[in-house]
């Protein structure tokens, strides 16, 4: 049987749990990528199976609905954080000007290109600014300081795939996982330009990444604690959790992980402030 580039897979030997683009084929073995989690991983091809259309619509409908539910989670949550704001921007009085809102922009530096679209079409529903960057895992460390001096985010997100491979070494050996190495040399390279975890926040990792690598590199919240997989669209809602939070309050890291789809088994980090900022009055743009 055979396998091209872009086909959708599932493994035999993991009972089909997941899928698969298949990246490369060589040697008999295949390079993939997860669909929807941030998961690579090679296999042999006679591990794996096509997908036929008719399991394809059911997994992609079931995927469906867990995005839309944790969609309605973020912006129910949304919704409560701006009536609070709404209350403390007017001390709790009626007040006929309006105020006008200074939200974070995100860097989004992402080692697949299917996700960035994905995540970059999310960060555009739930109203944020992004600059999304398609870039090797490997050569994150060496792009991630000039984007970060030209385009002055307040928030990075630095993610792609990874994976942990029992066959390398122990959880705790760095040189065991795919790409956390350059997850952490990225988040280093971040954190020389700008060191404190309140002007920058930082999210780092995929699937199964070295959590406290990130996490000491400088991340504000990072990829596995339990070395799990992770969704592709997961650190965008912590990036709009952080973004819509008030700069004078903090996001304890439960606030910040409830709406994803992982979750903390899959997410940990550090309290961190919120990056909004609220003015009055707002003004229309043809009174400028």
């Amino acid at each position: 049987m055979s396998f091209t580039k872009g086909e959708l897979v599932t493994r035999k030997s993991y009972q089909h749990d997941l899928l698969f683009r298949v990246g490369s084929v060589k040697n008999e073995i295949a390079n993939l990528f997860g669909e929807d989690i941030r998961l690579e991983a090679d296999a042999l091809i006679s591990d794996l199976v096509h997908v036929g259309s008719r399991d394809l619509e059911k997994i992609r409908q079931k995927e469906k609905e867990k995005e839309d539910f944790s969609y309605r989670l973020f912006r129910q949550d949304y919704q409560l954080m701006k009536e609070k704001r709404e209350y403390q921007s007017t001390d709790g009085y009626y007040h006929t000007s309006s105020y006008f809102q200074l939200p974070a922009k995100v860097l989004h530096l992402d080692g697949d290109q299917t996700y960035l679209k994905k995540c970059i079409e999310l960060y555009q529903r739930v109203g944020l600014q992004v600059h999304g960057v398609h870039l090797n895992e490997k050569d994150m460390p060496l792009e991630i300081g000039e984007l970060v001096e030209k385009i002055q985010p307040d928030i990075v997100v630095i993610t792609g795939h990874d994976a942990f491979s029992k066959n390398k070494g122990i959880k705790s050996d760095l040189r065991a996982y795919r790409h956390s190495k350059y997850f952490a040399e990225t988040v280093r390279e971040a954190r020389r330009i700008n060191p404190h975890l309140d002007q920058l926040v930082i999210f780092a990792g995929a699937c199964q990444s070295h959590f406290e690598s990130l996490i000491r590199a400088g991340a504000n919240f990072a990829s596995s604690p339990l070395r799990i997989n992770i969704h592709a669209l997961d650190p965008v809602y912590i990036a709009a959790k952080i973004a819509y939070t008030p700069f004078m309050e903090k996001v304890s890291v439960w606030d910040a992980l409830r709406n994803t789809l992982t979750g903390e088994k899959g997410m940990g980090g550090v309290e961190t402030r919120g990056l909004l900022r609220t003015g009055m009055p707002y003004l229309e743009e043809d009174s400028y």
